[in-house]
């Protein structure tokens, strides 16, 4: 969920982000991000988590980790952290590359991060560093400021709880005094992540009815433009969409121009993207020695034929060709053979229709309403 209190005048040149892909850890790297942006044109499009002391430790090397092509504007970086010097640090050293917005971790439910205890979720059991992080953070860049966040952090799920999070008690309140800030929303737990969500959209419809002047951002088992739009209908100001914009990236990013943006079909077809990745992908592999590798670089195609007639065929060859292939027009050569032409080259189609709306009767399902809104200023 993402909210802020006014609307960014960076993001004046962009479309409004409606419509986000979400930061996942060794998924939304430069190589998704490249053939995102190839399928659609108005996604906004984040970094995956990169830790503050990875851009302190590499500021000689810093390309490696923050470098990307100006076509992939929009596009948001996301870090997390919780020494705020190194916070500090890595948002100054971030600034030379224009990100478009910064976003700070306080959702992902990684054991590599929040199982630690270090960063990421395991924040949000202390609002008051994260009121200081984002102040850090925001005095040290001129980007808009943003925070994901979950709805919950084990057994501290209540609707309750969550107000006192990132809202008027707590830290964000706070910040969004002094810069403006959004926040992005996770509708589940990290305990709950790891087993079988239960999705709690009410919370997220609760918290636009009661901070009618923060905005948010809904994440969290959305998987279709229809269901994005449905969601939007009741009233949420983006959503972001994880999974299944990178293991369906045709089916998922094909449709987001014109059915979320409203704007013509491009007429793109999956031959012209592999043309385009293809002369991306000569160029970054091998880049920094031996990495990227032909697999490092490719893994994002791997759902691009999903559900097509030779998909199966493909992944095998693919596979195979990952143990020998040293760039990107061997790998295609290769593998291309398995996909007919008539998919190679048929432009994205109409979306499918018919989907359940699952928030139909969401205002029906609203917690009761937060007013302690008068504890605000004891964290102050």
């Amino acid at each position: 969920m993402v909210y802020s209190l006014a609307a960014h005048p960076h993001h004046a040149r962009y479309p409004p982000p409606w419509f986000s892909i979400a930061p996942m850890m060794e998924w939304t790297d430069n190589h998704y991000r490249t053939l995102a942006r190839l399928i659609s044109k108005n996604a906004w499009l984040y970094t995956e988590m990169l830790a503050a002391e990875t851009i302190v430790y590499q500021k000689d090397n810093l390309d490696r980790f923050l470098e990307y092509s100006p076509e992939q504007h929009p596009i948001v970086l996301q870090i997390g952290g919780n020494n705020l010097e190194n916070l500090a640090k890595a948002t100054e050293l971030a600034n030379p590359y224009k990100y478009d917005e910064i976003n700070f971790n306080c959702g992902c439910p990684s054991p590599r991060v929040a199982g630690h205890g270090c960063f990421g979720a395991s924040l949000m059991l202390d609002p008051k560093f994260v009121a200081e992080a984002m102040s850090v953070i925001a005095a040290h860049t001129d980007a808009p400021v943003s925070v994901k966040c979950r709805i919950g952090v084990d057994n501290h799920d209540s609707y309750n709880e969550l107000c006192k999070f990132p809202f008027p008690d707590s830290c964000v309140y706070i910040v969004s005094k002094l810069v403006n800030i959004n926040i992005l929303l996770n509708g589940i737990s990290p305990a709950e992540n790891r087993s079988i969500p239960p999705l709690k959209y009410e919370y997220f419809y609760g918290l636009l009815r009661d901070f009618p002047d923060l905005r948010f951002t809904i994440n969290g088992g959305i998987n279709t433009v229809e269901e994005v739009n449905a969601a939007r209908r009741a009233g949420a100001h983006g959503v972001m969409v994880g999974r299944a914009a990178f293991n369906k990236p045709w089916h998922t990013l094909g449709h987001v121009d014109t059915v979320v943006y409203g704007a013509p079909s491009s007429g793109v077809t999956r031959r012209q993207i592999l043309e385009k990745f293809q002369v991306y992908g000569d160029t970054a592999v091998g880049k920094y020695g031996r990495k990227p590798t032909v697999r490092d670089v490719a893994r994002p195609l791997i759902g691009l034929f999903h559900s097509e007639p030779g998909n199966s065929q493909w992944k095998r060859k693919a596979d195979a060709a990952f143990l020998h292939c040293t760039t990107m027009k061997e790998f295609f050569d290769e593998t291309l053979v398995a996909i007919p032409d008539y998919v190679l080259d048929k432009p994205i189609g109409e979306p499918p229709s018919g989907s359940e709306d699952p928030f139909a009767n969401i205002h029906s399902l609203l917690p009761p309403a937060y007013e302690s809104r008068e504890l605000e200023l004891q964290y102050a």
